[in-house]
């Protein structure tokens, strides 16, 4: 049951047809002057089915019709009546459920309370599903009884709004600066994210469900093809649609993203997001641990493997399509590691295609390149319970990244249960568990008894040991300087089991509110580090332990600047009076609900950007000092603090009616 719904909600963004499975139209009676009955009719395509209004619990999510409005300005008389529904036995929920199949139609009488009403709006929420995939949509809904007050009923920020919106904006000078944004990563983050795909895409190789298939592959099409020319060109084909069919699972994402640039970021900072996310990489360490075997449907891999059998480029593409069909088991769990890191990704669904290209290349390299040396077949090590070995390593990293996520949950919704050291404590006991595995003295289901310790095991039995004395110093209470290789994974240093002075990085003292902040640096007449982080955000800890805690760059920190910390994905409610309707110049309009909602809204109006880490030196009369700057190298922010700073002391010196 737990499997067969992940599969659905996991796999249905990538599969997803651009079809719409359910569209719904509506229509309105006027029974008296204050009565009118509402009607809602569902089409539905071919093979999917909607679920009704009155559904077992633990099962798919009802049909529902919310209603705004209801309280002051009408009165439902009665419940939504619904047309006649199919009972049956649901194998995908396993239980009895009443659906909908082709169309299905609703009524609502109600009753105004207000004669002059002359719109009703609500949505519809609702879940409909096939055989394989499941949606859930919230459908808006509006009726216009009256066509007259149609303007009237538009939705409008309110003054409140407007004035708080304007509080937002920054009377900034020297904006020229922002033109130029200093970002230096270490190297190329998308050849980096290529490499990581493709490293993955090599892990996969080694594992039971694609190794076999390589000699065996290879050897067919050089023996079925007449001759070596052309069997060389088909396997060439072969590996080039292996690539293009992992990159084609990208783009669903890519939609998504258009629809919202700032979805992926935030769906990664979402606490039901990362505790999903952890929830399903345990699911897939189990798996390659051998507990069951996570698979499609077997019906996806025959219907493939018959569209093979017909040969010319269109059986080739289906023969690569059944590879990564049936080698899903292996590949899936790596697939979602890529999934899960892209979401934090400043490139979003750009880098999920790049490091999908990364995997798809590996997976596709040795079929070529062995069409071209079939002599190398004979070199190829035989399958075995090394291959075992591969896949139960990785159920232990999956595992550790799992932790990740968790982590993530807790920070952004501030529950304290996983601090840096009972996440260390939890890597420390994974390490140990992997140490004894790979000494032979844990086994799993699939594991051969009394199976042979080989050299190359032993030395990655070294490593582990080493990882393990690598991390028993992040135990202790003085953190200073220790696991930075490590930055971003754990939790920031600040965040500890041990009493601190100070729930800021590196104990600095830093506000989390700009106002509170800027009145602070121009009581002290100092400069404001205007710093925009994330509690989930990875390369926000690298910057603070590996940067801020360097001898010159915390000095400069802790004496010379005040530290404003603004944390966009912090999900705590603001209070209701400081909640408000931002609208941006599209005319959009979003409600501004939360502490991450307020800062990430802050930092996109005034420094049009909306990544972190992102670092601004400014005066508190608003003077740009210098370029905003991202993710760098200690030497580079030195020097960009101590531009701030001289530049800075060299506004204060300026005569008075000096012209910024």
């Amino acid at each position: 049951m737990i499997k067969k719904l992940i599969f659905l909600f996991f796999f249905g963004l990538l599969f997803l047809q651009a079809q719409e499975p359910v569209t719904w139209s509506t229509d309105f009676q006027k029974i008296s002057d204050t009565e009118y009955l509402l009607m809602f009719k569902a089409d539905i395509i071919d093979k999917w089915h909607l679920y009704s209004q009155d559904l077992p619990k633990d099962g798919p999510l009802p049909t529902e019709f919310i209603f705004e409005g209801i309280q002051d300005r009408y009165a439902l008389l009665g419940k939504v009546e619904q047309s006649a529904v199919v009972s049956a036995y649901d194998p995908i929920f396993d239980m009895d459920l009443s659906w909908f199949d082709g169309t299905a139609t609703f009524q609502q009488k109600i009753r105004l309370l207000q004669p002059d009403l002359g719109i009703i709006k609500g949505e519809i929420s609702y879940q409909a599903c096939d055989d394989k995939l499941c949606i859930f949509r919230n459908e808006p809904f509006q009726f216009v009884l009256d066509p007259s007050q149609l303007v009237l009923e538009e939705k409008t920020v309110d003054q409140r709004s407007r004035a708080q919106s304007e509080a937002l904006n920054l009377p900034i000078k020297n904006k020229e600066l922002l033109k130029k944004i200093t970002e230096e990563k270490e190297g190329n983050p998308f050849l980096n994210l290529f490499l990581l795909g493709f490293i993955g895409g090599l892990v996969a190789l080694l594992t039971p469900c694609v190794f076999p298939m390589i000699p065996l592959t290879v050897s067919f099409f050089l023996k079925q093809s007449g001759s070596k020319r052309k069997g060389v060109g088909r396997a060439l084909l072969y590996a080039f649609f292996i690539l293009l069919i992992y990159v084609l699972l990208s783009l669903p994402f890519h939609f998504i993203d258009a629809l919202d640039p700032q979805i992926l970021n935030t769906l990664s900072t979402n606490i039901i997001m990362n505790l999903f996310f952890f929830g399903v990489f345990v699911f897939f360490a189990f798996s390659f641990f051998g507990y069951f075997e996570l698979t499609l449907p077997s019906n996806w891999g025959n219907r493939s493997d018959t569209a093979a059998s017909g040969g010319g480029v269109l059986g080739i593409f289906f023969m690569a399509l059944t590879l990564a069909i049936v080698s899903f088991s292996c590949t899936g769990p790596i697939l979602g590691s890529l999934l899960a890191g892209s979401l934090s990704s400043d490139g979003g669904a750009t880098q999920l295609t790049v490091g999908m290209a990364g995997f798809g290349f590996a997976l596709a390299l040795p079929f070529g390149l062995l069409a071209f040396f079939p002599n190398a077949l004979k070199s190829i090590p035989k399958s075995g319970g090394w291959m075992t070995k591969v896949k139960v390593t990785l159920g232990f990293l999956e595992l550790a990244l799992a932790l990740k996520f968790l982590s993530n949950a807790d920070l952004v919704g501030h529950w304290g249960i996983l601090k840096r050291e009972i996440f260390i404590g939890i890597w420390l006991l994974i390490a140990l568990l992997l140490f004894v595995y790979l000494m032979g003295w844990l086994r799993f289901p699939h594991d051969i008894k009394g199976a042979k310790i080989s050299k190359l095991q032993r030395f990655f039995t070294l490593l582990v040991f080493g990882f393990i004395i690598y991390l028993i110093p992040g135990l202790g209470k003085d953190q200073t300087g220790k696991l930075t290789h490590l930055s971003g994974f754990p939790p920031p240093v600040f965040y500890s089991v041990y009493p601190t002075d100070s729930d800021c990085p590196l104990g600095l003292n830093c506000f989390k509110d700009y106002e509170q902040g800027r009145a602070y640096a121009e009581a002290n007449d100092k400069p404001i580090l205007l710093d925009f982080t994330g509690w989930a955000c990875v390369n926000c800890r690298k910057m603070e332990e590996n940067v801020w805690s360097q001898g010159q760059v915390y000095r400069l920190l802790n004496e010379e600047f005040v530290i404003i910390s603004l944390y966009v994905d912090d999900r705590q409610k603001l209070p209701e009076r400081d909640q408000f309707d931002f609208q941006y110049p599209n005319g959009r309009v979003k409600t501004i609900a939360t502490v991450g909602e307020k800062w990430a809204t802050f930092q996109r109006i005034n420094f049009s950007a909306a990544s972190q880490p992102f670092y601004v030196l400014m005066s508190a009369d608003g003077t740009l000092l210098n370029s905003p700057i991202q993710y760098t190298d200690t030497s580079t922010y030195r020097a960009w603090l101590e531009s701030g700073l001289k530049s800075h002391k060299e506004n204060k010196q300026a005569p008075k009616g000096y012209a910024f």
